[in-house]
């Protein structure tokens, strides 16, 4: 893979969405401006399974502004009803609370809101499940986790557990997690007079323009050139935004119904905790095997996740172990609990950070046990190659990583013991975890390069900027590829019709769509070389291809330490560090944001973070951002993340490997990690409360 020189890679240029963010000049999605719009209201299910048997609405159709109500018995038929998710409106069953079982159209927000408490459904309501685990005799074996196998197995590792020296034995629980982006899910949509192109325009705040039309089009008997997705500021994701979900479906239904008129729907914070998905809560059981000197002889990781009965989501949350350290006999396992719940997806990290906070937290009681630093014990574990495919790696530096973290943690200066350290009414510990992610590439991405007038290059690709700063990264890979000045190129990201992207997901955003910037910059100067013609354009799609003799893979190493007041239990976290092995970094800025932004999350995974589901009648009750507790920066005194100077030469032409997630990686371990060593007292169940310390 040849990759490109950097100039403006490597530099931290100003936001070039900077100023419009900071003035709100920069639309999102719910601000985009239309004509004669109206505004969309859904009326939810309140049982959690069961039949919607009559809905009266005639108070709603009354009220003045009101244009029209859909119910399940009167809204329009969708042409694919194949995705249990998305499939709305089109039949009386409930399968979860809060599901969208109508929705009002009116000339306000309030009038819609209004009238949609005014319907009134009746329900034949039938015996539903939404405990988790539920009845373990039901888990199943799901087809795969994500895009990885259900189950691995190498070796023995049973009958290496029995003759280990040391042997750890614990179960670990994470749970109901969701994502709160600051712009909620919403979405504007038009449904044009017959003969109009595009026949529908829908305005998504989502991770990929590409996905949403791939997605919905089908479902409405649409050609794909047919819709017309456009996202050009997006507030948050973290995932949840990185697919469709009912919410866009209604709003097309309801497009159908409007005359003609745009439909403006932006969800309350509570209707997310229903309908755009969560983090699944997990039981992960970890076994360890090793010698007295603390080298891995056996590993198995068995994790149980929640799914809905509607439609399957599986996490894939122990591949990290199938990879993490050199283990000759392993075995991991995914089963899945069906519930009358709805559809977790992807939030961020999805896998790695539940099953990462087991992986790490065990490894620390097994330096514990073998009374080993735990730094050293990771390091006698390194694996020379990937234990699950065998592959070389293309850049593993998590020693380095360790090394460099313990020097600027002052980590030999540590008493092993704990409850060791004090200062006045609190106990001081200090905690290590390791921390690995994918570098993967999406496939899907083409771009276009084309010369314009003034002098400027123009870049186009349907990419999603989430708040990530996409925006610049993608103009500085554009600048270094055409060898032109920062300021020559401009960008043109976040509609359907530009050119395809893939979603910006699983880190994979800027590897995919800077690659595909890079073979039209590198086919444009073939073709016109460097003193082209105004109009002159070139369009490709990115066929270069990813390096798949290697293992590529982004590691880190995360440092905490943890205050918890001996009387009270209240925790606090004065110190964080991260040190990361990432590859080139297109823009330290972008990047350090992007690490410490992860780190905070694991802190907030650590102490604050879990949705309450209510057994009795299948609601997640905290559905708001007063009873859905998290970290904010100022919780931390010091924080900082650094990486090596590197460059990863098979991931792709910058060099550069994902970021947006390792962050999170090993975050909360490293937490329980300190708490542990602060206290003498393990917390296998997060988040860590004071009432469980105290305990």
């Amino acid at each position: 893979m040849t990759l490109i020189e950097a100039n403006a890679m490597g530099t931290s240029p100003t936001r070039l969405d900077g100023p419009a963010k900071v003035t709100g000049t920069a639309p999102y999605t719910a601000e985009h401006r239309v004509d004669r719009p109206t505004y969309l209201h859904p009326v939810q299910a309140t049982i959690a399974r069961g039949r919607v048997t009559a809905m009266d609405t005639t108070a709603a159709t009354r009220l003045d502004g009101v244009i029209a109500v859909l119910t399940v018995f009167d809204a329009p038929k969708l042409a694919d009803t194949s995705d249990g998710e998305l499939t709305i409106l089109q039949d009386d069953n409930v399968a979860f609370r809060g599901q969208l079982i109508g929705a009002v159209i009116a000339e306000t927000p309030e009038i819609a809101r209004h009238a949609a408490g005014l319907v009134k459904v009746s329900y034949q309501e039938q015996q539903a499940q939404v405990e988790f685990p539920g009845d373990p005799t039901t888990l199943y074996a799901p087809d795969k986790v994500s895009v990885f196998p259900t189950d691995t197995v190498a070796g023995d590792p049973d009958a290496a557990l029995a003759t280990a020296a040391v042997t750890i034995d614990q179960t670990y629980t994470t749970p109901i997690e969701h994502n709160n982006p600051m712009e909620p899910h919403a979405c504007i949509a038009i449904w044009h007079p017959a003969g109009d192109e595009p026949a529908v325009t829908l305005y998504d705040s989502t991770q990929g323009v590409h996905t949403v039309r791939e997605t919905i089009a089908p479902l409405f008997g649409l050609e794909p050139q047919q819709l017309r997705v456009i996202a050009p500021h997006v507030g948050g994701g973290f995932g949840a935004k990185g697919a469709p979900h009912a919410h866009n479906v209604l709003a097309l239904l309801a497009a159908q119904r409007s005359g003609g008129r745009p439909v403006r729907l932006a969800l309350t914070r509570q209707q997310m905790f229903a309908l755009v998905g969560y983090r699944t809560p997990t039981i992960q059981r970890i076994r360890l095997g090793a010698a007295a000197d603390g080298t891995l002889i056996a590993l198995t990781h068995d994790v149980i996740e929640q799914t809905s009965r509607v439609k399957e989501f599986a996490e894939q949350t122990a591949v990290s172990s199938r990879k993490m350290y050199r283990a000759p006999h392993r075995r991991t396992t995914h089963r899945l609990a069906r519930l009358d719940v709805a559809v977790p997806f992807w939030m961020r990290a999805p896998g790695e950070a539940p099953g990462m906070f087991a992986g790490e937290v065990a490894m620390d009681e097994l330096a514990v046990a073998c009374a080993i630093d735990p730094i050293e014990l990771r390091i006698r574990n390194e694996p020379d190659t990937d234990p699950d495919s065998g592959k070389p790696w293309s850049g593993r530096h998590l020693i380095e990583c360790l090394r460099r973290g313990a020097i600027e943690f002052d980590w030999a200066a540590r008493d092993p013991a704990p409850g060791s350290r004090r200062s006045g009414d609190w106990l001081v510990g200090t905690g290590v975890a390791a921390a690995t992610y994918p570098a993967t590439r999406s496939p899907g991405n083409a771009a276009c390069v084309e010369f314009a007038s003034d002098h400027r290059y123009l870049v186009r690709i349907g990419a999603a900027d989430i708040g990530t700063g996409t925006w610049t990264t993608l103009t500085q890979i554009a600048a270094d590829a055409l060898g032109c000045p920062f300021e020559s190129v401009e960008l043109q990201i976040g509609d359907t019709d530009l050119p395809s992207a893939s979603v910006a997901g699983g880190s994979s955003g800027i590897s995919s769509w800077g690659t595909a910037i890079v073979t039209a910059a590198r086919a444009f100067r073939d073709t016109h070389g460097t003193a082209p013609a105004v109009g002159a354009q070139v369009s490709v799609d990115a066929d270069e291809s990813q390096d798949d003799d290697f293992a590529t893979h982004s590691f880190g190493a995360h440092f905490v330490e943890a205050h918890v007041n001996r009387d009270t239990g209240e925790i606090r976290v004065p110190r964080m560090l991260g040190v990361f092995s990432i590859g080139r970094a297109i823009n330290p800025r972008l990047l350090r944001s992007q690490l410490i932004g992860g780190m905070i999350w694991g802190l907030s995974m650590a102490l604050h973070e879990e949705s309450v589901r209510d057994p009795r009648f299948g609601h997640i009750v905290n559905q708001d951002l007063a009873g859905y507790h998290f970290n904010a920066h100022a919780d931390i005194g010091d924080i900082e993340a650094i990486w090596l100077d590197e460059i990863d030469e098979h991931t792709n032409p910058m060099g550069s490997r994902g970021a947006g997630e390792i962050g999170i990686v090993g975050a909360a371990a490293a937490v329980s990690n300190a708490v542990y060593h602060a206290t003498g007292i393990r917390i296998r169940d997060l988040p860590i409360t004071a009432d469980k310390l105290l305990r």
